[in-house]
């Protein structure tokens, strides 16, 4: 654990980033600064986010219990959120409730798009990624496991009428 409770801007900066790619979606690039694990945080997750021109900050999801949050700090992008883009840009707030709709962030400007992303961190979680039949179950101490919907058990399916 660390003892760090405040970093500077000036540290943050000189933080190395941690360049990431997501499981699911080479396009989703990003340099990423965990500033809640710099400084012993293990409820929520902050990370400062950078992501190139054309570039999508994660593939499309949604998380069925933890919530997640984005804030605009530069740039410009394109949030998708269900069916609908919306243009984001400095000062933006976008608040994903848990269960709610699928989302993704692409970064549709001519400069780096900066975030800063916060979410839960509970010891379990289920996301779907809708646009590749897939879900992803979390649980803590454990490999997370990544199954096709079509594998998924649906309650209503066997019930009797």
């Amino acid at each position: 654990m660390t003892d760090t409770y405040l970093m500077t801007a000036a540290q943050i900066e000189a933080m190395e980033g941690l360049a990431k790619v997501h499981f699911l979606n080479a396009n989703a690039r990003r340099i990423n600064k965990s500033l809640g694990e710099a400084t012993g945080l293990t409820g929520i997750g902050i990370h400062l986010i950078e992501v190139a021109p054309g570039d999508e900050t994660t593939e499309y999801h949604v998380h069925h219990f933890e919530d997640e949050a984005v804030y605009v700090l530069g740039g410009t992008g394109t949030a998708t959120i269900g069916d609908t883009d919306h243009p984001i840009g400095p000062g933006d707030f976008i608040g994903y409730r848990k269960g709610g709709l699928a989302h993704t962030i692409v970064n549709s400007g001519d400069k780096p798009l900066r975030i800063l992303v916060i979410g839960q961190r509970l010891p379990h979680d289920v996301g779907d990624y809708p646009r590749k039949g897939k879900r992803i179950y979390r649980n803590a101490g454990l490999p997370w496991d990544l199954v096709d919907h079509a594998a998924v058990a649906h309650p209503q399916a066997g019930a009797k009428k």
